[in-house]
Parts: structure tokens; C-alpha cells; sequence
């Protein structure tokens, strides 16, 4: 598969608003901190048009409050993911419910993932989920807002996906493999700069 990419586009802000009061009104009264990352959240940087979002919650007890609140809307839980990476439980938003869509609400850890679910026309948004003590958190912010202030890292990511883009790709987990070797050392840049520059 080819990954395709649009031109950023504003609209991608007000749609992280929209999706942020949706969920709030699921989890609110967890106090999430719901932070919107990614291509999409960098001004000029071409993106696959889908909204990645993090979900902060205070400690690893309320990661699993998560799945059960989200269950009967748009969304499919990749449970399947947890074992691999145990901080972090993953969702995709979809344009409407699994179900209707003729998948399954959660991805158990034996299931193959259906073909469809890689199709990211039918993607709204990548959801993650992630202590705000955990140092993915920071990682995942700290990368945002070095791309937001680094005008030169953000042309270079930009390059770099355009190049990707090109290639034939098993699935988006396969084209992020691509771009994992820069992405690994600009996130070392990217925190160092970001724990420099916080307030005290």
C-alpha cells in the first residue's frame, strides 16, 4: 500500500476541538489531559489526514477505565497492542461504529487484524492513551513542539515523508518503521530542548 498524504490543512485543528469535547464528555471526569500530536497538530507539515491524539491520565490503574467508556461509539480497542507496549492502550476512531462497519469493538491479543482496519479513509482519528508521568508522554510532546520551533527539523521530516510516501508499504505500521531512525533522533534533540526550555 501507498501511504497518502495532504497538505496541511487548518481544518485538521478545529477537527482535534471537536473530537477533545467528544471524548470529554466519555472520560471527563477523569481529568484527562487530551493533547492533540503528531503530523497533523504541526502547522505546514503534510499529514495523512487522520487526527492523532494523546489521552494523559494520571497513573497506569485508569488506563484500563478507558476501553470500557469508549465501548458503543465509533471506536475499535487494539487490546492486542497492551502486551507489547503495557503503558499505552491504543484506539482508532472510525467514520462510524464497528459494527456497521463489519468489524469488531476490540482487537483481542490472538486476533488478526481485519484487512479493512487499514484502510485510513475509513480512519478519523488514532487515539493513545498514556500516564502523563510516562516518559512517552513527554517523548510525544516534547517532538510536537520541536517541530512547531525547529522551522529546519520540520522541512527535513517533511522531505523525508514525501520520499516515504513513494514506497510501497505493507501497512502504516510498516511506514512508520521508515520513519522511526529519524524520528528516534530528533525525539533525543526534542526532549533535551523541551526539559531546557520548561518554566521552573
Amino acid at each position: 500500500m501507498k501511504i497518502t498524504f495532504e497538505k496541511y490543512n487548518p481544518l485538521w485543528k478545529s477537527q482535534f476541538e471537536s473530537l477533545k469535547n467528544e471524548l470529554e464528555k466519555s472520560i471527563g471526569f477523569l481529568h484527562p489531559r487530551i493533547e492533540h500530536i503528531g503530523s497533523t497538530s504541526v502547522e505546514g507539515l503534510s499529514a495523512k489526514p487522520v487526527i492523532d491524539m494523546m489521552i494523559g491520565v494520571k497513573d497506569e490503574v485508569e488506563l484500563d477505565q478507558i476501553p470500557s467508556l469508549l465501548q458503543g461509539k465509533d471506536y475499535v480497542y487494539y487490546e492486542k497492542y497492551n502486551e507489547e507496549m503495557p503503558y499505552r492502550r491504543f484506539f482508532i476512531k472510525l467514520i462510524d461504529k464497528p459494527q456497521n462497519l463489519g468489524f469488531p469493538e476490540i482487537i483481542h491479543h490472538d486476533d488478526q487484524i481485519p484487512e479493512g482496519l487499514h484502510n485510513h479513509s475509513l480512519r478519523v482519528a488514532h487515539i493513545h492513551t498514556i500516564p502523563t508521568s510516562s516518559e512517552h508522554w513527554l517523548r510525544h510532546i516534547a517532538f510536537r513542539d520541536y517541530l512547531r520551533s525547529h522551522h529546519e527539523v520540520k522541512v527535513e521530516y517533511q522531505q523525508l515523508k514525501e520520499e516515504l510516501s513513494k514506497r510501497e508499504w505493507l501497512d502504516g505500521n510498516d511506514y512508520n518503521e521508515g520513519k522511526d531512525p529519524f524520528i528516534k533522533r530528533e525525539e533525543r534533540n526534542a526532549i533535551q530542548w523541551y526539559v531546557n526550555n520548561q518554566k521552573p
